[in-house]
Parts: C-alpha cells; sequence; structure tokens
C-alpha cells in the first residue's frame, strides 16, 4: 500500500495515535501515559483494513512521536513488542 493516502495523527485526549487511510479512521495505537513512560497496551486495525501492512506506519509513527516527545515505551501489546523486536532501532526506547 502506498504511504501517500496514510496518515496517523496523535489524539492527546483519547491517548492514542490513529492511523487514517483516504481521511477515515482504519486504526490506532493506545496507551496509558505512567510518569514519563508510555504503556502502548492496544492496537487495533480495523477489519476492512487488515492485511495491508498498515500496522507498521502506525506503531513506527507512535513510537517516533513518543521518542521526539522525550518519553519512553512500555510495549505491553505484543503488536508493539514484535515491531520493536524486529525493528531494532527502538529498542532504546523500552522502560
Amino acid at each position: 500500500m502506498s504511504t501517500e493516502n496514510i496518515s496517523v495523527t496523535h489524539d492527546i485526549d483519547a491517548s492514542r495515535y490513529v492511523l487514517q487511510v483516504d481521511g477515515t479512521v482504519a486504526g490506532y495505537a493506545a496507551y496509558v501515559q505512567l510518569g514519563g513512560v508510555r504503556d502502548f497496551n492496544h492496537t487495533v486495525v480495523d477489519p476492512a483494513f487488515r492485511g495491508q501492512g498498515l500496522s507498521a506506519p502506525l506503531i513506527s509513527a507512535a513510537l517516533d512521536a513518543t521518542r521526539a516527545e522525550g518519553f519512553g515505551v512500555l510495549p505491553s501489546c505484543s503488536a508493539v513488542e514484535a515491531f520493536i523486536a524486529k525493528n531494532p532501532g527502538y529498542a532504546d526506547l523500552v522502560q
């Protein structure tokens, strides 16, 4: 899938990063803020959008933004944990 029609925004009030495809919400990565650490505890891709490799851009955008904001990560969601294992450049975020 082309990344041109994909965007990820931070919904601070809902404590989640929201993935949109062509303006339609396709999923999210939710977290709980624990001081200087974000516990990413749930990642969802809508069934209509599954199988398109969308969890990777969602999780990478969430982790990039979390790093830029100076927070660490607790990957209690298995999708986030697996993404970090496959992308060791994010391992330094894990608390």
